[in-house]
């Protein structure tokens, strides 16, 4: 059975189970009045609790009208810093106000530095460039305060602009913050005397796509935004009808596929212009529902060829897709096809992961578990006192450049690399899923990212079915699917990867290193995980190089 629901440039198609499963949720959420009610930005959608949260932040529905005046500006404000010579625009943030600009960007065909991690190489790297003084960096920051690695790049910038020669005016003009006005970075802002383009107060960063969040960074870049609007504004007017109402029916079938126990979406691109869609889906859905025992995770896969996008009992699996071209074998049977222009895109995921929150019973709005890894790292910052973080306990197993970090009972007497690797698939929960983070450099160790379908490949041979495999880089994974992690339904399993750091870089006015920044991040994480139960392994690389080589040849052995 099939279903097709177009208009405003979008079209959902759904197929087999998610067909009836979609329907029956979506006649409950028609019978409540949830389409005009939503569209009219009423806050009481998701219980009483959660009302207050919802009504300072449902101002992304207006975002298509009210960002319209943006271009204008931004387009001064980029021909400003082009005529000062600032020609290479760098990204500090964390979430959506990095997620949602780099789809935008990658899409425009233009490459800003994105900087969401604290890896001591990469931002060594960005630093050092020989294009610093041509720099400037557009720092974004939600209304809860400036987290620890963008306070770690603002002073590593301004103190690699200073050792430049560069100071004052000329030292000032080179940053610009967009963050909601009263907001401790705003706060910030004023006292250093930098440039401040406010973000929307009513708007949640994951949810800002179309607002300051996502169009001031892209627009410096050189990216169109304008249009972007336009492709929103041409779905917008959809939102509040029962039927013929892409976003209704998309957050229907999303949320009554997790209450089927299918909360897994396997998320696989197709077509030109959405390069790392899935990844800024990632953050969105998984921030907004993953909590109180529930939620949708993510599982973002290279191409509906890779593994981990064959069906599965727990999984649903999404084509992402810009109308052009046939999906190809492997995506013509998806369970929901979503095609459309990256605009409508943005406003259709929002509205539908809102619907879909309404449907499982969750507020949208709360993160209620993302502070404690972050508290655990500053605690073990403080504790150290500037020294490298540690972890009580000598390696399960040391095997070439890789150290293996993790319980007895969980790695079953491992003695090789392969052994280890796989207990750590074997401790997969039944219906449950593997999460890989990397606190590693993006950009210097990419080998990492090729894990994920090895693991997957190992996991389904092991299984003799589809295991999904999540991966993420560092802090990025901490402010994406960290609140899932720690907050849904508690069926995962975890691999952690630190790897050594050969340059490490000071973070000035602060008692510690990048380095241990970021150790600090990975392992916070990972004890709030152990204290949840869940099993966890952490492998360190002693050389980074030789240890992702190492662990490619044990999972393809």
């Amino acid at each position: 059975m099939t279903s097709v629901v177009a208009a405003g440039g979008i079209s959902v198609t759904m197929r087999g189970a998610v067909v009836d499963q979609g329907a029956a949720a979506l006649e409950r959420l028609v019978s409540d009045g949830v389409p005009a009610r939503l569209a009219s930005g009423a806050s009481g959608l998701w219980g009483p609790d959660a009302a207050p949260a919802a009504a300072r932040g449902m101002g992304w529905l207006e975002l298509p009208r009210r960002s319209r005046a943006l271009p204008a500006r931004l387009a001064g404000l980029a021909g400003e810093a082009r005529g000062a010579g600032l020609d290479r625009v760098v990204l500090a943030g964390t979430g959506g106000g990095v997620l949602a600009p780099e789809v935008i960007t990658r899409a425009a065909g233009v490459e800003p530095v994105l900087l969401d991690g604290t890896d001591p190489h990469q931002i060594g790297a960005v630093v050092g460039d020989a294009r610093l003084p041509r720099t400037l960096l557009v720092v974004t920051a939600g209304p809860d305060g400036v987290p620890a690695e963008t306070d770690a790049h603002l002073r590593i910038f301004e103190d690699a602009f200073r050792r430049a020669g560069i100071s004052g005016a000329d030292l000032r003009r080179r940053f610009l913050v967009v963050a909601p006005e009263g907001s401790p970075a705003a706060a910030l802002a004023a006292e250093a005397g930098y440039r401040l383009v406010p973000a929307e107060p009513d708007v949640p960063p994951r949810f800002g796509a179309l607002g300051a969040y996502g169009l001031v960074p892209s627009a410096l870049a050189g990216a169109d935004v304008a249009r972007l609007l336009d492709e929103a504004a041409a779905l917008a007017p959809t939102l509040g009808q029962p039927y013929d109402n892409p976003a209704l029916a998309l957050g229907a079938a999303l949320g009554a596929s997790a209450q089927a126990g299918r909360g897994k979406l396997v998320i696989a691109g197709h077509g030109a212009g959405l390069a790392g869609l899935g990844d800024w889906l990632e953050h969105l859905v998984s921030e907004s529902t993953g909590k109180d025992g529930k939620g949708l995770l993510p599982v973002v896969v290279e191409s509906v060829d890779a593994p981990g996008f064959a069906p599965a009992a727990d999984t649903c699996r999404v084509l992402l897709g810009d109308g052009s071209g046939e999906p190809g074998q492997g995506g013509r049977d998806a369970d929901v096809t979503v095609t459309g222009p990256l605009g409508a895109h943005f406003l259709l995921w929002e509205y539908a992961t809102a619907v879909a929150c309404r449907v499982i019973g969750v507020d949208p709005f709360a993160r209620p578990d993302v502070a404690e890894s972050d508290d655990n790292a500053a605690a073990l910052l403080r504790a150290e006192e500037g020294a490298s973080p540690t972890v009580v306990g000598r390696p399960a197993l040391v095997s070439g450049a890789v150290e293996v970090h993790g319980p007895e009972k969980l790695l079953k007497g491992a003695r090789t690399l392969t052994s280890a690797l796989e207990a750590i698939v074997a401790a997969v929960p039944e219906r449950g899923y593997l999460a890989v983070s990397a606190y590693l450099d993006r950009w210097g160790d990419p080998d990492a990212g090729g894990l994920r379908s090895l693991l997957a490949d190992r996991a389904a041979a092991g299984r003799r079915r589809a295991v999904p495999v999540t991966f993420g880089w560092g802090s990025r994974a901490l402010r994406s699917t960290g609140q899932y992690h720690k907050g849904g339904p508690g069926n995962g399993a975890f691999l952690q990867l630190t790897g050594e750091v050969v340059a490490d870089v000071p973070v000035p006015g602060r008692p510690y290193t990048l380095g241990h920044l970021q150790l600090a991040q990975a392992f916070g994480d990972l004890r709030v995980l152990r204290s949840r139960g869940c099993p966890a392994v952490r492998l360190h690389l002693r050389d980074r190089v030789d240890g992702l080589a190492q662990l490619t040849k044990a999972l393809t052995s």
